[in-house]
């Protein structure tokens, strides 16, 4: 959703709706200033150019680029750019239980609130996968279960890198039955919209300890592991003379440029430089 902006200010604002209704926010903005405002939820999100300086806590912040920014629920703060170049941003706004899941995820019992002490962090390998996960929620052919793990994965390593008495993560065992169903199940619905609580169902294990066992069995996340099922499928498909457009679709692909983009990033070729390559194969053994 856009909506008119002074020049050069840019704004976009949409909702991660499998994601309990996340709101996110990607702006630039030179002349806005933010008044005194709060938020129900947390404001997590990261800085890529320039810097933003705000009233939090009793005390003014800046957080220039590439740090990484919370606020608390419930916390009075500001927002303005501290030169003429003003600022770009990134942010999230999960709400409360979304926070609250992630750390449950992490100490696998019921917990208060997280509290973050500072406002303006500096970690660069955070601030990296809040970029990533922000962009994967802005590409709407991004599937679910990728968006899901994404997002509780971060969450998490936010919690536990700089929230208030941190939790230990547990470490992930080596689930081999319950990684085995998913496989199967990822194997048997690779065509549909597989979501992550879904796949913990399966494993009897929580969202963020399937994603850790997962991974330490097969290598891949879930969601890597179900592209490479489906891209698996679109190659016998397409080796049987589907046209590629219908290929995407009776394997779970968003659209055909969707199926391309992964197609490439597995095999290497685009579907038509892959069936050109069978073709000369074949025409060569015949």
């Amino acid at each position: 959703m856009m909506s008119p902006q002074p020049p050069h200010e840019r704004v976009k604002f949409w909702h991660a709706h499998e994601l309990g209704k996340l709101e996110l926010l990607h702006a630039t903005y030179i002349t806005h200033t933010f008044a005194r405002h709060t938020h129900d939820g947390f404001a997590i999100g990261i800085i890529e150019q320039g810097a933003e300086g705000f009233y939090y806590r009793g005390a003014e912040y800046i957080a220039p680029a590439g740090s990484v920014v919370v606020i608390n629920p419930g916390e009075v703060h500001t927002g303005q750019a501290v030169t003429e170049a003003g600022w770009t941003y990134r942010m999230l706004y999960p709400v409360v239980p979304l926070v609250q899941k992630a750390m449950v995820e992490v100490t696998g019992r019921p917990t208060d609130i997280p509290n973050f002490p500072e406002p303006v962090i500096q970690d660069e390998y955070l601030s990296r996968l809040i970029r990533q996960l922000h962009l994967i929620l802005e590409d709407p052919t991004t599937p679910a279960l990728e968006r899901e793990s994404h997002f509780v994965s971060t969450l998490v390593q936010l919690i536990n890198r700089h929230a208030t008495r941190s939790p230990d993560l547990r470490p992930a065992g080596r689930e081999h039955q319950a990684v085995r169903r998913v496989r199967e199940y990822l194997e048997a619905h690779y065509a549909e919209n597989v979501l992550l609580d879904q796949l913990a169902v399966i494993a009897n294990l929580s969202p963020f300890h399937l994603l850790r066992a997962f991974r330490a069995e097969t290598g891949l996340p879930p969601h890597a592991y179900l592209t490479q099922v489906r891209v698996e499928r679109a190659k016998a498909l397409l080796a049987q003379g589907w046209p590629a457009a219908q290929v995407a679709f009776e394997t779970g692909f968003a659209d055909q440029s969707h199926l391309t983009r992964r197609f490439k990033g597995i095999v290497g070729v685009a579907p038509g430089q892959y069936l050109l390559y069978r073709k000369n194969v074949q025409d060569k053994l015949a």
